[in-house]
């Protein structure tokens, strides 16, 4: 019975001094280990300034090789035929081509003609007529609703969205600057 109280007291009982000072030593010695190791390593933040040079040198590489194609004579394809030329004497090439060609008449974009709007209560002959177009038909599954019913596409509460405004009488002044103005035909 003694042997097992002598057991579990050496069990509770707290390390010795000496286990505390072997942890401390064993730090210590950690320390000095890494001290050793990056202690003579040298201290600086060369990192960027390495590769902000090589950037630099990639550029120069870069605008070498874009000066040399624009300066000389090679191929694009041998296949094809396609050559790359200097630029001077591909300037020279384009000015002799478009200066051997008749210049075109540009013509002005032909507009819509401007439909009158029904201010005197005369309705105009299309919009008097009804619709000859068949009725709808419900949406195919590949179109916005993907096959979902016409409810899904315009839920009860929305309003509808506002259609543009009709054009304008022909005698009136633009809407808005933006609008496109007849330009005159050149003889």
């Amino acid at each position: 019975m003694a042997d097992t109280e002598t057991i579990r007291q050496q069990v509770q009982s707290r390390a010795p001094f000496s286990t505390w000072l072997g942890v401390v030593f064993l730090f210590v010695l950690f320390g000095a280990i890494v001290l050793a190791v990056i202690g003579p390593a040298p201290r600086g933040n060369n990192y960027e300034q390495s590769r902000a040079e090589k950037r630099v040198e990639k550029l120069k590489a870069l605008n070498e090789s874009n000066a040399k194609q624009l300066s000389t004579y090679g191929w694009i394809d041998k296949n094809k035929g396609s050559v790359h030329l200097p630029i001077d004497r591909a300037i020279e090439l384009t000015i002799a081509d478009l200066s051997a060609k008749k210049p075109a008449v540009a013509y002005p974009i032909a507009t819509p003609e401007p439909q009158a709007t029904g201010g005197t209560g005369a309705a105009t002959p299309a919009a008097a007529a009804p619709a000859a177009h068949p009725p709808a038909s419900p949406p195919k599954a590949g179109s916005e609703n993907r096959g979902q019913p016409a409810a899904a596409a315009n839920p009860p509460g929305t309003q509808p969205a506002p259609t543009p405004a009709p054009p304008s009488p022909a005698g009136a002044a633009p809407a808005s600057p933006l609008s496109p103005t007849p330009v005159p035909k050149a003889l």
